[in-house]
C-alpha cells in the first residue's frame, strides 16, 4: 500500500493516476483524514493503512506564481519547510521507507564550466544566501530536514511539462504569459518523473537525493520555436528584453533559472530522456483542455 500525501496536486494527482492504472494499491491521505503536521496523528494514519511506503508530494507552490509565496509565508513556511520533517518522523515511527518530492528551484544560474548542478552541490538559491524567493529559501529549508534520514528519497522536479494542457502545465504557461522571459533550464516532463520515484521504490535504488530532470537544457526561445513548429499556437510571442526588466515590470521576487545535472539518476538506472525529445513528444500528443 502506496500512501501519497498531496494527491490533489499537479504532481500528486500523476502518482494517483499512475497506481491506479497500473492497479497498484495506493491511499491519498489528505487533511481531511488526519493531521498531517502531527507526527503521531500521520504515523498512526499510515499503520491502520497498512502503508508500506510513502510519497510525499505535498507542499506550497503559490498561484498563480512563486510571486504568491511572498504574500503567504505562513504556509509556504509550513508546507516546504516544516511538513518534509514531520512526514520524516511520521515515516521512522511507522517503520516505512519514503520519498519526498522537492525543487531544483534551489539553484540559479549553472556552474562555473557551464555544466548543471550535481546532487553534491550545495543549494545557491536560498535563504543562506539571502538571494531567493520565499519558495526557494522554504524548499531548500525543507531539504535540510532530511538531510540525515537514512530511509528517504528526495526528488527534484525542475519545471514540470506534459502533453495536457494545464495551468500547471510549463508549456500552457508559456503560451498564455503576455512576455516572456528567455532563460535558459532543465525541464521535467512530468509522466516520466513520476516513473522515475516509482522506480526508486521498486528497484531498490540507494537512498538519497536525485535530480529527476530530462537529460539537457532549452532556453525559453527554443521552446517557443518547438511550439510554433507544432502548430500548437500561432501566437506571436514577445520578450523581455532584459532580467531587469522582467523584474522591474512582472515579477515580485527573484526566479530560478538554473541547469541540473542529472548522471546520478541515469547511472542509477532511471529512464529519464533528452528534454527536446521529451517536448517534441509532448507536442506531438499535445491534448487542449475542454472549456470548463
Amino acid at each position: 500500500m502506496i500512501i501519497v500525501l498531496g494527491a490533489s496536486g499537479y504532481v500528486g494527482g500523476e502518482f494517483i493516476r499512475k497506481f491506479e492504472w497500473e492497479g497498484v494499491a495506493c491511499l491519498a491521505l489528505s487533511r481531511r483524514d488526519c493531521n498531517i503536521y502531527d507526527e503521531s496523528a500521520l504515523a498512526a494514519a499510515i499503520k491502520q493503512a497498512g502503508g508500506t511506503f510513502l510519497i510525499n508530494s505535498a507542499g506550497f507552490t503559490g498561484k498563480p506564481n512563486v510571486d504568491a509565496c511572498e504574500y503567504q509565508k505562513t504556509e509556504c513556511l509550513l508546507g516546504n519547510g516544516v511538513l518534509p520533517g514531520v512526514v520524516a518522523k511520521a515515516c521512522e515511527l511507522a517503520g516505512i521507507p519514503w520519498g519526498h518530492v522537492s525543487s531544483g528551484c534551489i539553484y540559479t544560474g549553472e556552474k562555473a564550466d557551464g555544466s548543471g548542478f550535481t546532487e553534491e552541490d550545495p543549494p545557491n538559491f536560498s535563504f543562506r544566501q539571502n538571494n531567493c524567493s520565499f519558495y526557494s529559501g522554504t524548499k531548500a529549508l525543507g531539504e535540510e530536514c532530511l538531510a540525515d534520514v537514512p530511509t528517504c528519497y528526495v526528488w527534484r522536479l525542475r519545471i514540470p511539462f506534459n502533453e495536457f494542457d494545464s495551468p500547471r502545465n510549463y508549456l500552457t504557461k508559456v503560451m498564455r504569459y503576455q512576455r516572456l522571459l528567455d532563460a535558459r533550464n532543465s525541464l521535467s516532463h512530468l509522466g516520466e518523473f513520476v516513473d522515475a520515484c516509482v522506480q526508486c521504490h521498486t528497484d531498490r535504488v540507494p537512498y538519497g537525493i536525485y535530480n529527476l530532470t530530462n537529460t539537457g537544457s532549452v532556453t525559453t526561445r527554443e521552446v517557443v520555436q518547438m511550439l510554433l513548429a507544432a502548430n500548437v499556437t500561432q501566437k506571436s510571442f514577445d520578450f523581455f528584453e532584459s532580467e531587469e526588466e522582467f523584474m522591474a515590470i512582472a515579477a515580485k521576487t527573484p526566479r530560478s533559472n538554473t541547469v541540473l545535472d542529472n548522471s546520478k539518476a541515469l547511472a542509477a538506472g532511471l529512464r529519464l530522456s533528452d528534454v527536446q525529445a521529451a517536448i517534441d513528444k509532448a507536442l506531438q500528443h499535445w491534448t487542449v483542455a475542454e472549456p470548463a
